[in-house]
């Protein structure tokens, strides 16, 4: 069943030209990627694809999407995924670009943080029984290991990588089954980590901070290789993480909090979440100090009965390092999870039934692109805008497509939620290529 918003007081002509705006920035996105297309049946695939992506099909895989375009089969999309002749590494950095130049910004934080993506059977590449946190439990499931770029304009995936297992990586023929290439070795996590942040350093990518939770802030590898090119972070550690104290002892993080006196914590707002501001309990522990560069231990006590603590290890300029800014940086992380949850719920990240290692990239990297297509219409919104006053009540982005919109054709008094009859997606109408450049908006 499909639900829709309505906004009241939109007029036949506002809210065409809200669909027009629509239409120009997923044309204008979709531009940065279209010379990596040799031949223009693919091209004009991969914007067909990209326009399903942001459709109102509920499961946007290959049958359903070729079923909203008009096809008789999924093969042509099958083709764009699998067999045609382009790069979506050369892609994944377009997408880096187009997010930095709509969201950039000097204070933006990276974000790395892993989803599952559960499946069937034993061929997917990299699929095994492994923890996933989208399903909360250990399951049969790929994992991908992904960069977010968070600042005051918005959120939105820049890059990411498939997490092969070391049984995986230990067995060539099963990778070459699944198109795993030869050249792919077994990388843990924050190895995969460490590469995204050095490709958008490397690329001049604008940022103030890294974030992670304690997957990556546990590895000393990820710490060292940011304060080696002097990038400020705040990353999650676990409660055994020890640290060297004054006298010459490690001491653990969390004895260290249990040692701290009622004067130390203060309440402060991690930013606001669905039920409001996200207020905790924070204290702030200074390690060390050298060449203007500050260590600290940061503290998150929760204010219930059951005081449960959270451990994050910070590096940054010493003026930097206070605790209202380290609180609100520890706060950003957040911000990978809604985008997991949107690109998921309405960009299809997770409806691919690809089994090879090119075709994940592939459509992983065109519903990225999808992505930030929503995060930065989100981001050039008025704040005051009926729209998105009312996206933000609902937590969920209007589709894209027109074949939706079309439908909000009735005024009402107040925002209401319209139910759409269930069944087979139909046809949508798919934008043309353009043959000019579309400028920014």
């Amino acid at each position: 069943m499909l639900w829709v918003l309505w906004i009241s007081g939109s007029s036949a002509t506002e809210m065409e030209n809200r669909l027009s705006g629509w239409k120009r920035e997923l044309l204008r996105a979709h531009s940065l990627i279209a010379g990596l297309f040799a031949r223009s049946e693919v091209r004009g695939r991969s914007l067909a694809y990209m326009q399903g992506l942001l459709s109102g099909c509920e499961r946007k895989n290959g049958w359903q999407m070729a079923e909203w375009m008009g096809e008789a089969s999924p093969y042509a999309m099958q083709h764009l995924l699998d067999r045609a002749s382009w790069d979506a590494d050369a892609a994944r950095d377009r997408v880096r670009e187009y997010v930095v130049e709509e969201l950039g910004s000097p204070d933006a934080v990276l974000i790395v943080d892993e989803t599952g993506f559960v499946k069937k059977g034993l061929h997917s590449a990299g699929v095994k029984r492994q923890y996933s946190g989208t399903a909360g439990r250990i399951e049969n499931s790929q994992v991908g290991v992904f960069l977010g770029y968070a600042s005051d304009k918005g959120a939105a995936l820049v890059d990411r990588a498939l997490y092969v297992p070391q049984e995986w990586a230990e067995d060539r023929e099963r990778c070459r089954a699944a198109g795993i290439p030869d050249a792919v070795e077994f990388q843990t996590k924050p190895e995969l980590a460490r590469q995204m942040i050095g490709r958008a350093l490397d690329a001049g990518v604008p940022v103030g901070w890294v974030a992670g939770d304690e997957v990556y802030g546990t590895d000393s590898k990820v710490r060292r290789m940011l304060e080696a090119r002097q990038v400020s972070y705040v990353l999650a550690v676990a409660c055994n993480q020890h640290l060297w104290w004054p006298d010459f002892q490690q001491q653990r993080v969390d004895a260290i909090a249990q040692s701290l006196p009622k004067r130390a914590w203060k309440r402060l707002s991690a930013g606001s979440g669905s039920k409001g501001e996200r207020l905790y309990d924070w204290a702030l522990v200074r390690l060390s100090e050298q060449q203007g560069w500050a260590r600290t231990l940061l503290v998150r006590r929760s204010r219930g009965e059951k005081l449960e603590h959270a451990f994050y290890l910070c590096y940054a300029p010493t003026p930097k390092s206070t605790l209202a800014l380290l609180v609100r940086v520890a706060g950003q992380r957040w911000q990978i999870e809604q985008c997991f949850e949107t690109a998921k719920g309405e960009c299809g990240l997770d409806h691919y039934e690809v089994r090879h290692w090119q075709g994940w990239q592939r459509h992983i990297t065109l519903a990225m692109l999808a992505h930030a297509v929503l995060a930065v219409l989100r981001g050039r919104g008025k704040k005051n805008s009926p729209w998105r006053r009312a996206s933000q009540r609902t937590r969920s982005a209007p589709s894209a497509h027109p074949s939706v919109v079309a439908r909000k054709t009735q005024p009402a008094t107040r925002p209401r939620l319209v139910q759409l009859a269930s069944g087979p997606p139909t046809p949508g109408h798919l934008l043309p290529l353009p043959k000019t450049p579309i400028p920014p908006a």
